[in-house]
C-alpha cells in the first residue's frame, strides 16, 4: 500500500510571488468517512479518483491510492457525490529540497489558504518559508473532506 506522509500548516503572508505553477481543481467526495474516504477531482484537464485511509496517530501518514480517469467520469461522479464541493486553485511553491502545494479555497471557504509539504518521512527536516505559519496537521476541520461538510465561513 503507498502511504502518504505530509504536514499541513496554515499561510500568512504572500507566497504567489513565490510559485510556479497554478491549478484550478473542484472535488467531490463520494464516501467521507474517515477510514476510507472517496475523492473525484478536476485538477486543471485532467480527471482523478483517490482512496485515502484513515490517519496515524500525528494525522501526518495514511494511505493513499489514485487513479486518473476521464474528466466526463468524473463530472458524472460528482452528482453522486455528498453535499458540498471543494473549489481551490492549488499554487506549487518551492522551498529549499521540497514543494509546497499551496490550496487558495474558494465559496463556502472563502478565506482559507493552507500549505502541505509531502515528506520522505514523519520527522524530516524542512525549510520553513516566511509565508508559512501554525501547523495544522492532524487537524480534522482542515481535511478537505471535513471542509465540504463544515466550511470555513462556519467555523
Amino acid at each position: 500500500m503507498a502511504q502518504e506522509i505530509e504536514r499541513k500548516f496554515l499561510v500568512k503572508g504572500d507566497f504567489k510571488s513565490e510559485a510556479f505553477k497554478a491549478t484550478r481543481i473542484t472535488q467531490g467526495y463520494l464516501c467521507s468517512v474517515p477510514e476510507r474516504t472517496v475523492r473525484v477531482r478536476v485538477k486543471g484537464d485532467k480527471g482523478f479518483i483517490t482512496i485515502k485511509g484513515i490517519g496515524n496517530e500525528s494525522g501526518a501518514s495514511r494511505f493513499e491510492w489514485e487513479k486518473e480517469i476521464l474528466v466526463a467520469e468524473v463530472q458524472d461522479l460528482l452528482k453522486l457525490c455528498e453535499p458540498g464541493i471543494i473549489d481551490k486553485t492549488r499554487y506549487l511553491v518551492k522551498a529549499g529540497e521540497f514543494t509546497f502545494e499551496v490550496d487558495e479555497f474558494y465559496g463556502e471557504n472563502e478565506g482559507l489558504t493552507v500549505a502541505e509539504v509531502e515528506l520522505p518521512d514523519e520527522n524530516a527536516v524542512f525549510e520553513h518559508p516566511e509565508w508559512l505559519g501554525e501547523e495544522v496537521t492532524g487537524d480534522k476541520r482542515y481535511y478537505n473532506s471535513m471542509l465540504m461538510k463544515n466550511p470555513y465561513k462556519n467555523w
